[in-house]
């Protein structure tokens, strides 16, 4: 079997921790198709690809030139033409990513040439405020909204809301509390569930990002409780935190979306 082509390249890599990395991509000999945020792409490697030394063992597989795909929600601009950037976590025991995390500047990858997905703004009235929930990695689709056009428009509210375990797990911290210092309609409200193990004592908000909601947090800095008939709801990442937050939300009469039952909870699963 001819061995897969490998149709794009590593341009950047930044790791953030070393189970977190920010991966830049540019294809080559093509160009990137217009996508909508919120969207996926679908990267891949051989199975004869190396493996990062922080990945679990692996059995080698029965057919090295297969090509191993995933997929990863992008983070950089639909007007971002010249790269695309994903936001990815080491999985040791993955098939993929501990491939990927063996990759440097210049390596070749696969690059899927459709980017696909529902989980965007396109079903959302143009008047309403947005809540933008997210545990680790599901904070990307999220970044290539607010890079798009979601802060341009100052008449409605947005609202990121990050949890992870630590607050060097926080990706993108930096950019979304320069967003919050320059638009005035943009919140940014960080969340670690693990404050006992800081190396430097964490003043921030404690706890799972669900519970965010049960504080009335958005609440406190809207000055106004958001209500399903002015608000729509986004939420990404670990299943268990998309469980309880529907819950949350539910009680609070918003329903999920559905290209059936049109609805406030648009719904992202990363596994």
């Amino acid at each position: 079997m001819a061995v897969p082509q490998l149709d794009a390249r590593v341009l950047q890599r930044i790791e953030i921790t070393p189970e977190l990395m920010i991966l830049r991509v540019v294809p080559e000999g093509w160009e990137l198709p217009a996508f909508r945020a919120g969207q996926f792409a679908v990267l891949g490697l051989p199975a004869s690809a190396p493996r990062h030394a922080l990945s679990d063992p692996e059995e080698p597989s029965a057919d090295p030139q297969k090509l191993i795909r995933r997929a990863y929600s992008i983070a950089s601009s639909p007007e971002e033409r010249d790269y695309l950037e994903l936001y990815i976590t080491l999985v040791r025991s993955g098939a993929l990513t501990p491939r990927l995390w063996a990759l440097s500047p210049g390596d070749p990858v696969w690059l899927g040439r459709k980017f696909s997905g529902m989980f965007t703004l396109d079903d959302v009235p143009g008047g309403a405020h947005v809540v933008l929930m997210a545990t680790g990695t599901g904070l990307a689709p999220y970044m290539s909204m607010l890079r798009g056009f979601l802060l341009r428009e100052s008449h409605r509210k947005v609202a990121v809301l990050h949890g992870a375990r630590h607050s060097w797990d926080l990706g993108y911290r930096s950019e979304l509390q320069t967003l919050q210092r320059l638009f005035e309609n943009f919140d940014y409200i960080p969340i670690v569930s693990r404050p006992d193990e800081e190396t430097v004592s964490w003043t921030g908000q404690s706890g799972y990002v669900q519970e965010l909601w049960q504080r009335d947090a958005v609440a406190e800095r809207w000055g106004f409780r958001p209500q399903p008939a002015t608000t729509h709801v986004f939420l990404c990442g670990n299943p268990g935190m998309i469980e309880q937050a529907m819950t949350l939300f539910e009680a609070d009469g918003y329903g999920e979306h559905s290209r059936k039952q049109p609805g406030e909870i648009h719904v992202e699963k990363y596994w």
